[in-house]
C-alpha cells in the first residue's frame, strides 16, 4: 500500500496543508519548516499504537497550543477546535480489501483527486483504482478535562447519521506503517515496553505468547536473600515490628525481595538489551553504546520487521544521517528505497539526497498564516537529473535547504567572497551573518553553467545572487544572466586576480606575498626578498593567484586585510546580499524585556 494525499488541519506546527506523493518520497526544507510534523501526521492516522497512549495528543500538539475557543456564555463549556488529519491510501492488498470492502473509494492517478458521487461510470482501471481514506480527529474534551483521538474510514456507509466508523488497531497494523524517529533510539527504542521494536517483532513473530508467565515464574522462584545474608536479620526485625500492629496468619515468612513487582507491564519496563560490539567487551545496556551504533542497531531492527511483513511496509524516518558516517547513510537510504514498499525520509545529508531522485523529493515551504506548500524538486527549471547527482554533494543540497543561493563561477571566488563576508561580519555587528541567514555560496564551475542554476534556485523560491567577470559578450547571453537572477553583478575586471590586484592596496598586496614566502607556502613560484616596484607587486599577486587557483590564496589574502583594505568590488556586492538579509529588529519594551522580529521594518517605519 501507499499513500498518495495527506491533509493536514491545526496539527503542531502546520496550520494547513495538503501534500501529494507518488511512491517514496524524501522531504527536504529549511529547519521548522514542518518536515516532522508530516512524518508525526502520517504516525498519528497509520500507527497501530500512536492514538493508544494516554493522553494521545497534548496541548502543544495544537497549532499554536489553540484547542478550544472560549464560549461567550457562562457557564458554557468551550468550543473545541480539532486536530485533523487525512490520509488516502492506494495499492490496497487482499487482506486490507477483504476488511475494508464497503470504506473503499476511487482515486483518480492522473487528476489526482478522488472520485465524487456520480462519478462511478469512470472507475476504470489503470487510471482509475480502489483507494482507503482515512482520518484521524483530536481534540480537547471540556467535559472530561482530557485530549482525546480516533481515526475513523472517511467513508461509512454502514454508520449512523453524521457517525463514521472506528478503525481499529489490528486493521492498523495491516498497513505496515513503521515509524523511525529522530530520538527513537532512546529509553524505549529497545526495551519491552508496547509498541516498542522489540515488542513488534515479538507479536509478528508470535513469540510472546508464554513469555511473560514463563518469566515471571522463574523471577518468583529466584532467591535473591541467599546470597545476601545480612540482609536475614532486617527483614526479620521488619517482620516483628509489623506481627505488633497487623496479625498474620501467613506460613512462614511473610516478607520477601523480588527483583520486579511480578507483573508483566512491569517487567515491560525493566527489561533491558544488552550487546557487547567486540570481543573484549562485556555487554553492556544498549543506551551505553555509541549513538551511530545505536542507530544501526534500531535500523537494523526496522529493516527485521521491514521483512516480516513484506506485503506492506511503509516505512517513515527522520535524519537518518545522524551520528552515522557517509557509507552507512548511503547504505540506509539505498535500504529503504529497495525494500519498503514506500519511504518517507527527511534530511540534510547529500549523503542521502542524492540517492533519491528529483522526482522523489519534495521541497517543503511555509507561508505567512502557517500553512505549508510541496514542490518536487523535479519541477524546478534550470537542471536535468544528471545535473542534480552531480552537484548534489557540492553545495546544490545546502542551497535548496536556505534562503539564498550566491552563485559564483570559479573556486577562487567561492573560498574567497566567504572570506571577505566573515571580516564585514566581525567589522559590523548590524550585518545578519549569512550562514544565518541561510545565504549560501554555490561554485557553478564556470560562468555557462550560471543560468541554470539560478533558474532553479529561482524556481524553488530562494533569493539568488551572481558574482562573475567581466567580458564582452552577446546581448541574449547577459539578459539570461539577469533573467536568472535577483541580483545580477558583473565585476568591471576580466578576472577575479585582475580585480583583486587592482582594487587592493599595494602594501596589502605585498604583506600576502611575504606571507607565502615567510612560510614556505608559496613553493616554487618565486617571490624576492626585497619589495619591487608597485607594478611588479601587483604583476606578482596576480600570477599568484592565478596559478594557484585551487590553493585558496585569495581567501588567504582577504582574511590578513581589514574591511577597508577589501576589493571594492567585493563589499559592494556582499553589501547587496546583507541587504536582502537584514538582522531582525530588537525592541526594547517597557519591563526591559527584549523581542526580536524576524524581519526587518519597511524603509521609514518606526516602533512606537
Amino acid at each position: 500500500m501507499k499513500v498518495v494525499n495527506l491533509k493536514i488541519a491545526n496539527f503542531r506546527s502546520i496550520q494547513s496543508a495538503e501534500l501529494k506523493f507518488d511512491g517514496h518520497c524524501l522531504i527536504v526544507g529549511p529547519n521548522n519548516v514542518g518536515k516532522s510534523t508530516v512524518c508525526e501526521a502520517l504516525d498519528l492516522v497509520l500507527g497501530p499504537d500512536r492514538i493508544s497512549r494516554f493522553p494521545p495528543v497534548e496541548e502543544f500538539d495544537f497549532h499554536n497550543a489553540r484547542y478550544f475557543v472560549p464560549s461567550e456564555v457562562e457557564g458554557e463549556y468551550p468550543t473545541a477546535v480539532p486536530i485533523r488529519i487525512e490520509v488516502i491510501l492506494t495499492d490496497i492488498n487482499a487482506e486490507v480489501e477483504n476488511r475494508c470492502g464497503q470504506h473503499l473509494e476511487f482515486w483518480n492517478t492522473a487528476e489526482k483527486r478522488l472520485l465524487n458521487e456520480g462519478e462511478i461510470d469512470q472507475a476504470n482501471p489503470p487510471l482509475v483504482v480502489s483507494c482507503l481514506r482515512l482520518e484521524t480527529l483530536a481534540a480537547y474534551n471540556p467535559e472530561e478535562d482530557e485530549f482525546e483521538a480516533q481515526t475513523y474510514y472517511s467513508r461509512s456507509p454502514g454508520a449512523g447519521p453524521g457517525e463514521l466508523d472506528k478503525v481499529s488497531k489490528d486493521v492498523k497494523r495491516m498497513f505496515g506503517f513503521l515509524y523511525l524517529r529522530a530520538v527513537r533510539t532512546g529509553s524505549r527504542a529497545l526495551s519491552l515496553e508496547r509498541g516498542s521494536l522489540l515488542d513488534v517483532i515479538l507479536r509478528l513473530r508470535g513469540s510472546r505468547a508464554g513469555l511473560w508467565e514463563k518469566a515471571i515464574e522463574r523471577l518468583r522462584e529466584l532467591d535473591i536473600e541467599k546470597d545476601a545474608t545480612h540482609l536475614h536479620p532486617v527483614l526479620k526485625s521488619i517482620e516483628a515490628k509489623l506481627g505488633m500492629y497487623i496479625a498474620s496468619d501467613a506460613a512462614g515468612r511473610t516478607t520477601k525481595l523480588h527483583v520486579s513487582q511480578l507483573t508483566r507491564e512491569h517487567l515491560r519496563k525493566t527489561m533491558a538489551f544488552f550487546l557487547s560490539m567486540s570481543k573484549d567487551q562485556t555487554p553492556v545496556p544498549f543506551q551505553q553504546v555509541g549513538t551511530g551504533t545505536l542507530n544501526v542497531l534500531v535500523l537494523a531492527l526496522l529493516s527485521f520487521i521491514a521483512e516480516l511483513k513484506p506485503s506492506s511496509v511503509i516505512f517513515a524516518m527522520e535524519e537518518p544521517e545522524i551520528a552515522v558516517p557517509p557509507h552507512t547513510q548511503r547504505r540506509i537510504a539505498e535500504y529503504l528505497l529497495r525494500n519498503t514498499t514506500q519511504a518517507f525520509v527527511t534530511s540534510h545529508s547529500p549523503f542521502v539526497i542524492e540517492r533519491f531522485e528529483p522526482e522523489q523529493t519534495l521541497l517543503l515551504s511555509r507561508g505567512p498564516d502557517s500553512s505549508v506548500t510541496a514542490k518536487k524538486v523535479s519541477e524546478a527549471g534550470g537542471l536535468k537529473g544528471n545535473d542534480f547527482k552531480r552537484y548534489a554533494r557540492r553545495g546544490l543540497t545546502e542551497c535548496m535547504l536556505g534562503k539564498g543561493a550566491i552563485v559564483v563561477e570559479g573556486l577562487t571566488e567561492f573560498h574567497a567572497l566567504p572570506a571577505a563576508a566573515r571580516i564585514m561580519e566581525a567589522h559590523d555587528q548590524a550585518l545578519q551573518p549569512l550562514d544565518l541567514s541561510g545565504a549560501t555560496f554555490f561554485d557553478a564551475e564556470t560562468e555557462s553553467n550560471m543560468p541554470k542554476f539560478g533558474i532553479f534556485f529561482k524556481s524553488l523560491g530562494l533569493k539568488t545572487f551572481s558574482f562573475y567577470d567581466f567580458i564582452v559578450r552577446p546581448p541574449e547571453k547577459k539578459q539570461l544572466l539577469t533573467d536568472a537572477f535577483d541580483i545580477d553583478f558583473e565585476h568591471p575586471h576580466a578576472g577575479f586576480e585582475a580585480l583583486v590586484a587592482e582594487e587592493m592596496t599595494v602594501d596589502s598586496l605585498w604583506r600576502f606575498l611575504e606571507d607565502l614566502r615567510n612560510s614556505g607556502d608559496n613553493g616554487s613560484f618565486p617571490i624576492p626578498s626585497d619589495r619591487p616596484t608597485d607594478l611588479e607587486v601587483k604583476k606578482l599577486a596576480k600570477s599568484a593567484l592565478k596559478g594557484n587557483k585551487g590553493a585558496g590564496w585569495a581567501a588567504r589574502l582577504f582574511e590578513g586585510c581589514e574591511v577597508a583594505e577589501l576589493p571594492v568590488s567585493v563589499t559592494t556586492f556582499l553589501e547587496k546580499v546583507y541587504s536582502a538579509f537584514p538582522k531582525p529588529v530588537e525592541i526594547s519594551l517597557e519591563d526591559g524585556a527584549e523581542v526580536m522580529l524576524d524581519d526587518a521594518l519597511p524603509p521609514g517605519a518606526e516602533i512606537a
